[in-house]
C-alpha cells in the first residue's frame, strides 16, 4: 500500500497530476483524492462530461458547466479541463501528466480492465500511477440513492430529456401507467462490461392509460383523469416523462395542456397530426384514419410553443403518413413544415414490420436537419437492435406498451390458476412474495 510522504518533494520541480472524476456529488473521498493529488504537484482535474458518463451511469443531477465551476474552486486543484470519454487513457497521452492519482478501488470491478490501460499509457509516456486507499462508507452511488430518496423538483425533471438527448446516443423510454410500473422504471439496472444499463425516462402512454381503464384508445379519458394517474408517476420517480397528447385536441385547448404538463414537470408532450374520432395508429387503413392539413397543425404547433414558459419543454411532432397510406415524400414535407414551426422534433410512426419506410425517412430527415431529434416506437418494427436505429439517426426509442402487455397474461395465468385448483397454491410461483413487494414500495417499513 502506497503511503503519502509530501515533505520531500520541492514545488519548484512542478511535477504535473491528473485526476479525472464525475464531481456531481461532491464528498470527503473526492476531497481527500484532491488533497493527495495536489500534494505531489500542479493539479489538473479531467471533469467528465455528460456524454462520456451516460452510457456508464446515470446523468449528472449538476450540468458539466455547474461541475466545474465547484471543482475550479477548490483548494490544491489548478486547473479543469474536459475529459470527453470514459476512459482516462486520451487525456493521459494529450496532457502526459507525471502522475495520476485514483482510488484503489478500482482494482476488482468495472473498472479494471480501465486500471489496465492507465497503466499502459501512463508506462507509455514515462509516468507513474499512485493508488490511494478508498474511502470506506461513503460513496457517489449511495449518495444518489439517498438524493433520489428526496425527490425531484418538476424544473429539475424537465430540463433531464433534453440533456439526455445530447449526452446519449439513444435515449430509452419505457412506457409506465401507474406508480408501480413507474417504480420500475425507477430502480431497474442492468451491467454489461463496464457500461450500466436502464431506462432513462418514462412514457405516458394514452394507450395504456385508457386500457387499463377499460375503455377505449379514442381519447375518452380526458386529460384531468390522466393527470391524477400522471401524478402517482410523479410522485415515486425522478426519471423525465414524455406525454402522449394523442392529437392534441383543439388549438385552443391544446394551450392550456403545455402549460399544465409543463408545470406538472413533463419533458415534453407528442402529439400526432390527426383529426376527428381517434382510431390507434397500430390499425392503419383499416380504419378511417384523417391526417390534419400541414398548415392546422403548423399552427398548432405554433400555439403551443407560444404557450409554454420554460425553454427546456419540448413538443414533438408526430407524422402519420404512412400510417395513412402516404409516401415518402408526404412525411418528409410534413417534418419540414413542422420543425419550421417550431416543433422541437419529430416522430416517424409505422405500423410496416419491415422498418424501411421508417429507416427511409430518418436518413433523408438527418440530411436536412441533423441536429432535430427523431422519436421512433418500433413495436412493428421490434427485431432492430437500438444500435441500428441510432444508426438511422434515431435520438428516442419508446417502447409504448410493454408493460401493460405483460401485466394482462400474468394477472390471466394467476386467475384462471386459481379457478382450476380452487386455491391459490399453484399459483405462487408466479407472484411475488408478499413481503417483498411491500418493499418495493418506498416507506412501507
Amino acid at each position: 500500500m502506497l503511503v503519502l510522504n509530501v515533505s520531500h518533494i520541492s514545488v519548484h520541480t512542478m511535477k504535473t497530476v491528473y485526476i479525472g472524476m464525475t464531481a456531481d456529488i461532491m464528498h470527503p473521498g473526492l476531497i481527500n483524492i484532491i488533497n493527495v493529488a495536489s500534494g505531489y504537484g500542479e493539479l489538473t482535474v479531467g471533469l467528465l462530461v455528460d456524454s462520456a458518463i451516460a452510457s456508464h451511469k446515470r446523468i449528472p443531477y449538476l450540468t458539466y458547466e455547474q461541475r466545474k465551476v465547484i471543482v475550479e474552486n477548490i483548494k490544491g486543484v489548478a486547473r479543469v479541463i474536459p475529459q470527453e470519454t470514459w476512459s482516462y487513457v486520451p487525456n493521459l497521452l494529450k496532457y502526459k501528466p507525471d502522475y495520476i492519482v485514483h482510488g484503489d478501488d478500482w482494482k476488482t470491478g468495472p473498472l479494471q480492465q480501465e486500471r489496465e490501460r492507465v497503466f499502459a499509457a501512463m508506462k507509455e509516456i514515462g509516468g507513474e500511477v499512485i493508488e490511494i486507499p478508498y474511502t470506506k462508507g461513503i460513496n457517489s452511488t449511495s449518495l444518489n440513492q439517498d438524493v433520489k430518496a428526496i425527490g425531484t423538483t418538476p424544473e429539475i425533471r424537465i430540463q433531464t430529456l433534453k440533456r439526455l438527448i445530447n449526452a446519449k446516443p439513444i435515449v430509452r423510454i419505457l412506457e409506465a401507467h401507474n406508480g408501480l410500473s413507474g417504480l420500475i422504471i425507477e430502480h431497474l439496472s442492468i451491467t454489461k462490461g463496464d457500461k450500466l444499463h436502464e431506462f432513462d425516462g418514462m412514457w405516458s402512454s394514452s394507450l395504456t392509460d385508457s386500457t387499463s381503464k377499460g375503455k377505449p384508445d379514442i381519447e375518452a379519458v380526458d386529460l384531468t383523469t390522466r393527470l391524477q394517474d400522471l401524478n402517482n408517476i410523479l410522485e415515486c420517480t425522478t426519471k423525465p416523462i414524455i406525454f402522449d397528447g394523442d392529437t392534441g385536441g383543439k388549438t385552443e385547448h391544446f394551450i392550456f395542456t403545455v402549460r399544465t404538463l409543463e408545470r406538472n414537470g413533463v419533458s415534453a408532450v407528442i402529439i400526432e397530426d390527426k383529426v376527428g374520432l381517434k382510431k390507434n395508429s397500430l390499425f392503419g387503413t383499416e380504419v378511417e384514419q384523417t391526417q390534419a392539413s400541414i398548415e392546422e397543425f403548423c399552427y398548432k404547433i405554433s400555439a403551443g410553443k407560444k404557450a409554454q414558459v420554460t425553454q427546456d419543454f419540448m413538443i414533438i411532432a408526430r407524422i402519420e403518413s404512412f400510417i395513412c397510406g402516404k409516401n415518402l415524400e408526404d412525411a418528409l414535407a410534413r417534418a419540414n413544415a413542422y420543425v419550421n414551426a417550431g416543433a422541437d422534433g419529430i416522430m416517424i410512426h409505422s405500423k410496416e414490420k419491415s422498418g424501411e419506410d421508417v429507416k427511409s425517412f430518418c436518413i433523408a430527415f438527418k440530411q436536412r436537419f441533423p441536429f432535430v431529434p427523431i422519436v421512433a416506437v418500433p413495436t412493428s418494427y421490434n427485431q432492430f437492435t437500438e444500435d441500428e436505429l441510432r444508426e438511422w439517426g434515431i435520438n428516442i426509442v419508446i417502447y409504448a406498451n410493454h408493460m401493460l402487455r405483460a401485466a394482462y397474461p400474468a394477472m390471466h395465468r394467476v386467475a384462471t390458476s386459481i379457478l382450476e385448483h380452487e386455491r391459490s397454491l399453484e399459483a405462487d410461483q408466479w407472484c411475488m412474495p408478499i413481503k417483498q413487494i411491500l418493499e418495493l414500495i418506498p416507506g412501507t417499513k
